[in-house]
């Protein structure tokens, strides 16, 4: 498997990345290894819940925040996400999913002694999503967050990320991927112009 991508700024836009360049979530163990990797449940707590409906229902989630998202970049960034019109059920979707009850988390002493971040109950696919769908509610009704929704520069790439950076000037999904290609890219130009 490709590796997984955690470099969007938001969870919910890190959920949208395991779309490309290839299908990331395509079994329980890929979903399971996300769900780890961004940080949606605390190292090392068990997903025992997890079937083989959670890969459907996460794909389902990545679609509706994914049209919501390109929507609002459509826009150019002006006017409601709620006034989008073929955007609406996904927007319903979305908000149907932040309804349930979130994962709760706990602090809860380490074996060091220190604390440590813990669930209150077992992760369940509602829980998590709900969790994901709230991201994504906060990201589109917050002003200054989703003035820095930035489509990544990089050919071909249709990653979506915060754009954090001073002076908001970033250009690419990743730095060391795509950053790293039109650099490449660049120097190989450069290279054949002084050749010819």
């Amino acid at each position: 498997m490709d590796e997984l991508r955690f470099d969007a700024g938001r969870i919910c836009l890190d959920l949208m990345a395991t779309a490309h360049p290839c299908e990331r979530l395509d079994g329980v163990r890929a979903l399971c290894a996300w769900i780890h990797g961004c940080g949606l449940v605390p190292p090392g707590a068990p997903l025992t819940l997890a079937d083989a409906a959670w890969p459907g229902a996460f794909r389902e989630l990545r679609r509706d925040v994914g049209r919501l998202v390109h929507g609002w970049l459509a826009q150019g960034g002006c006017g409601p996400v709620g006034g989008m019109g073929p955007y609406d059920g996904a927007l319903a979707r979305v908000n149907d999913a932040a309804r349930a009850v979130p994962l709760v988390p706990r602090a809860v002493r380490g074996e060091d002694g220190s604390l440590v971040r813990a669930l209150d109950r077992p992760a369940g696919c509602a829980a998590l999503l709900a969790t994901v769908a709230r991201d994504t509610v906060e990201l589109l009704t917050d002003p200054v967050a989703r003035a820095g929704l930035r489509q990544c520069a990089g050919d071909d790439c249709p990653l979506v990320y915060v754009d954090m950076s001073r002076g908001r000037r970033r250009r690419w999904c990743s730095s060391e991927v795509c950053g790293n290609r039109e650099r490449v890219a660049r120097h190989r130009r450069r290279t054949a112009l002084a050749r010819s």
